[in-house]
């Protein structure tokens, strides 16, 4: 082991020792690292600062300065309260959300940071309980106020949690902000944090619990979204089955659900339990299979219609549903995505509801089928960064000239609605439920509108690749592969000529007969496409939080009718394997 690292987590370790910030537990646990013999949960715990991110903070939980516990939260706190009080010093009150789902530790940490924000003049709403992020977010804009945060790691495993930075608009926090308070954060030291006490400090006049009536008005404006309420009682007794995978979509989902007036709503008993330990899922993720197989066992018993899942900080929804064999099959970000901005964008045609200024939003990763939709049907499309915060955005730069429809991303998330700013499954279910509602109010499940709009639009396959670099080497290796692409990109993928590149860093795209244009984005990104003549599309990016290079391709096909999807899907694989071959993946 390296001798000076080692020294460096000594040094490190042994200040929290010799400070009385530290309380005795904690003291206790680093006493127990420094003598044990094996120093790898040492360096691990202390060998750097977990870092407060453009998105927060996020890490395994326990004693160290890498790790997510109560004074490194306290210290994103304080620096967060800095940073308000030096922005908005002409405010007679500045006032913040906090919010939080059901990992362990979550309240704690939740309530730690409500009596810092107390301690520096900032009044606090604090949720009573567990609450969805989305619901934080709607908060923010509802109660009038600068900031919020939410403590959650989202679908991470259980031995993690995180803290997410919102601003005014209800949005995580972007430009130039983002770098403000990753500046003022890292000033803090122990000894500055204010009010760092483990009790909550309920008798502050600057402390108030929320709770039912947010809910309230979060829910009833849930219900404005809904598009088609006829439908939905024609088909009130349709059958839901729906998992929060022990998170917090139990409070709120199956509620609205109702509130949209569906009768048949059945909820996983086990994982309908608040949980931070997640006992029945490997991994409290709706993107995985795996996390569905409860949901679907009862599925298959009840013979229901529509299989959702939302993530802890229900945000993120997942689905399955019948294909045309009756068998249960999992639906993907990508088509999920698709399928509500084909139902919006029909439906709102069909009920009058369009005015000629609406958009949507997707990111540059996301299906480009998505788009096709949105030129036939006369739509305005955007295409943004990876993030729920770039779709926000774009919300807020056509505030008052455009109407926000509908926006999505690939991984599971999407949002209905502009009166919150951050992926919504609330609203996401229940407006999937109606989706389902209307399909079976033709004879169709989920599947078959999924293949009618194959056959309407075309046909495209989406599938990621990551390949994985652990370490620094690792780190350095992903680096250089982005240096290689760019110096000398692939002339063809699958034996298909490669007609555009676009490189998000330099903002620009070149075709291939050499003409440059200007990508418009309002920062650059480390990301890299490429476009074939045949119409495949290839992006790669290095993952932000994961070891890893991602890489996702786009295949293309036709369907000429809706049994032809899997001869459409076989080509389109061998498609994918041969872009894989071109790159050596």
């Amino acid at each position: 082991m390296d001798n000076e690292l080692i020294k460096a987590c000594e040094a490190k370790a042994q200040a929290w020792l010799s400070s009385s910030v530290y309380d005795a537990e904690t003291q206790q646990e680093v006493r127990r690292m420094l003598e044990s013999d094996d120093k790898t949960e040492l360096i691990e715990s202390f060998y750097q600062n977990l870092e407060f991110g453009t998105g927060g903070l996020r890490g395994i939980m326990g004693v160290g300065t890498n790790r997510m516990n109560i004074y490194t939260v306290g210290a994103a706190t304080q620096g967060l309260s800095n940073y308000l009080n030096k922005n908005f010093a002409g405010r007679q009150q500045i006032a913040v959300v906090v919010g939080h789902d059901c990992r362990n530790n979550s309240r704690l940490f939740a309530e730690v940071s409500a009596n810092i924000f107390a301690a520096n003049g900032i009044k606090v709403y604090l949720f009573d309980d567990m609450r969805p992020t989305p619901e934080m977010s709607f908060a923010i804009r509802q109660l009038g106020c600068q900031s919020g945060i939410i403590l959650t790691a989202s679908h991470n495993p259980k031995e993690y949690n995180g803290y997410k930075a919102y601003w005014d608009d209800g949005a995580q926090v972007l430009a130039p902000h983002d770098k403000g308070i990753i500046d003022e954060v890292n000033k803090v030291k122990a000894e500055d944090i204010k009010g760092l006490n483990v009790k909550l400090n309920a008798d502050s006049p600057l402390i108030e619990i929320i709770g039912e009536e947010v809910d309230r008005l979060y829910l009833e404006k849930i219900k404005t979204i809904s598009i088609d309420p006829e439908v939905i009682q024609r088909q009130k007794d349709m059958k839901i089955v729906y998992t929060p995978i022990h998170g917090t979509g139990m409070k709120l989902i199956p509620r609205s659900l109702q509130m949209w007036g569906f009768e048949n709503i059945n909820t996983v008993p086990e994982q309908m339990v608040k949980d931070g330990n997640f006992p029945t899922v490997q991994s409290p993720n709706p993107e995985n299979a795996e996390a569905l197989s409860m949901a679907i066992a009862l599925a298959k018993k009840i013979d229901a219609d529509i299989v959702m899942a939302s993530d802890p900080d229900a945000d993120r929804v997942g689905m399955a549903c019948k294909d045309s064999n009756g068998e249960w099959v999992l639906v993907n970000g990508n088509q999920t995505c698709m399928i509500f901005l084909y139902y919006i964008i029909k439906n709102r045609i069909a009920m009058g509801k369009m005015k000629g200024n609406e958009f949507i939003v997707k990111t540059i990763v996301t299906t480009e089928l998505i788009k096709a939709i949105a030129d036939k049907n006369h739509v305005e499309m955007f295409d943004c960064y990876t993030g729920f915060k770039w779709i926000a955005r774009l919300i807020r730069l056509n505030e008052g000239k455009k109407q926000y429809i509908g926006g999505g991303e690939e991984s599971y998330g999407f949002l209905a609605e502009d009166f919150v700013r951050d992926k919504d499954a609330v609203s996401a279910c229940s407006l999937l439920a109606e989706i389902c509602a209307w399909a079976k109010d033709q004879g169709k499940t989920l599947f078959d509108i999924l293949m009618d709009i194959y056959v309407e639009y075309g046909f495209s396959l989406n599938q990621t690749i990551n390949v994985v670099k652990p370490g620094k080497s690792g780190a350095d290796e992903i680096k250089q592969m982005m240096v290689d692409f760019r110096a000398n990109p692939p002339k063809e993928l699958n034996g298909s000529e490669v007609v555009l590149v676009k490189d998000y860093q330099t903002l620009k795209a070149t075709d291939n007969k050499g003409n440059v244009t200007d990508i418009d984005q309002p920062e650059p990104s480390n990301v890299l496409q490429w476009y074939t003549a045949e119409g495949t599309k290839v992006s790669v990016r290095p993952s932000g939080t994961e070891p890893k290079i991602k890489f996702y391709v786009e295949a293309p096909g036709k369907m000429k009718c809706p049994n032809c999807y899997a001869e459409a899907e076989k080509k389109a694989l061998q498609i994918v394997e041969g872009v894989k071959k071109s790159l050596k993946l």
